[in-house]
């Protein structure tokens, strides 16, 4: 890839963690913040690092970019979260170049999620791509990459039944009330939390239990209640919390706190209560166990369930997986433009300088020379036989490398590294 004069540095990483080999809890520690992912951004143009992206999930924690070393996108996590590089170490993976690039499109389109077909994440992928160019942190590289993982994404999405079926945490958390839970539509069901996971199962709350008793608590009043007037349901102050939950059946708990926000102790009924923890980091204390009335579940257990449409979803993978190479290798494509446009571009310099010369020469020569006419006609010369080169790099049919070579040995042409 170093040849491909796309980015200063000379590899292109993806580097995290996912539930695939690291827990909830060591999912918690690599978790980002906001404001972590903020500073993370920062660190990284003070570190001259020219173009990541970073995603934090419940399922997973990556950054991809361009570093000389991978441990320089590794120290970045690293220093952001309450993560340890040992602990990274454990649990991570890192992937090089085409194995990265690889990695995106599988993690875009739904083929790594915790539930096959989940498309939660293309989401996470395109506002991470947004925060990063707002910052200068994405170069036509990534921004191009991106984009195609989007395009596959769409595609299976449409052309696939890929996402038939539970494919999300907030939805499989639905399905796992719906089965353990009788007359679901009369219980009192408490969503605390209502960020991204909690609007969505605040929705598929109201579609599938038909139930009228869904009550919302935020920290933040204001964003509950823009979610609760599009359901027409009820909004408690965060004050409220305790005593909201004497009255509450299931309680469904998706903030995004780093540390518990649920507790043995303020939950004072006795009557059954079940839990849903859908955060990463874990915001349900483990302690709640200790009472008899509690039953809590996590979302890497409501990530396991099966539904009976997963074997049907499991036959689509191999019309997923060619339409991933089919758009990977238009990329591809692409990127071996990139491989030789510095030498197309120094070849058009270097014709210009001849026809500069050689119309200093006939200017001095020919008493009625006609500058603009002469101007045209090179110009045109000079843009066919840079498109001729051009197409036949393109071609493919022999080795680019050495038609490079020879292009720049035969036209004196210097190294050049931007294009």
């Amino acid at each position: 890839m170093q040849n491909y004069n796309i980015s200063r540095s000379k590899n292109f990483y993806a580097i995290g963690l996912s539930y695939k080999k690291a827990d909830a809890v060591i999912r918690g520690h690599f978790s980002l913040s906001d404001d972590a992912r903020l500073c993370l951004l920062e660190q990284a143009k003070n570190n001259h690092i020219e173009s990541l992206v970073v995603t934090s999930t419940c399922n997973r924690t990556e950054i991809y970019g361009f570093a000389e070393h991978p441990f320089q996108l590794i120290k970045l996590l690293c220093d952001n979260t309450q993560g340890t590089v040992d602990e990274f170490q454990k649990v991570a993976y890192v992937y090089k170049n085409k194995e990265a690039i690889n990695h995106m499109f599988r993690v875009g389109s739904g083929l790594d999620s915790q539930i096959l077909g989940d498309f939660e994440i293309i989401s996470q992928i395109k506002s991470s791509a947004v925060l990063s160019k707002k910052h200068s942190l994405l170069n036509p590289f990534l921004e191009r990459l991106i984009n195609a993982v989007i395009q596959a994404s769409k595609r299976i999405k449409t052309e696939t039944e890929l996402s038939s079926g539970a494919t999300s945490v907030s939805f499989a958390s639905v399905q796992y009330i719906l089965k353990n839970i009788e007359d679901v539509s009369n219980k009192n069901i408490l969503l605390f939390g209502t960020g991204k996971i909690g609007r969505n199962t605040c929705e598929n709350l109201v579609k599938h239990t038909k139930n009228e008793h869904i009550t919302l608590i935020n920290r933040t009043k204001d964003k509950a209640e823009r979610i609760a007037g599009k359901f027409n349901l009820l909004v408690k102050d965060y004050a409220n919390l305790q005593e909201e939950l004497t009255n509450t059946d299931i309680l469904i708990v998706a903030t995004g706190a780093h540390r518990p926000t649920i507790d043995k102790h303020i939950i004072q009924s006795k009557k059954p209560l079940l839990i849903l923890d859908l955060s990463i980091p874990k915001n349900v204390d483990e302690n709640v166990k200790e009472l008899d009335n509690v039953t809590l579940v996590h979302l890497d257990y409501l990530s396991q369930m099966t539904d009976e449409t997963l074997e049907k979803r499991k036959a689509y993978i191999p019309q997923a997986e060619n339409i991933i190479s089919e758009i990977n290798t238009e990329f591809g494509a692409w990127l071996e433009t990139r491989k030789f446009a510095p030498t197309i571009k120094a070849l058009k310099h270097k014709l210009a300088d001849f026809a500069t010369a050689e119309m200093d020469t006939q200017r001095k020569k020919l008493s009625d020379f006609n500058e603009e006419q002469a101007t045209l006609i090179s110009n045109n010369i000079i843009q066919k036989i840079t498109n001729h080169f051009a197409h036949h790099l393109r071609d493919g049919n022999s080795s680019t490398d050495d038609s490079l070579e020879l292009i720049k040995k035969v036209f004196q042409l210097e190294q050049s590294h931007n294009v």
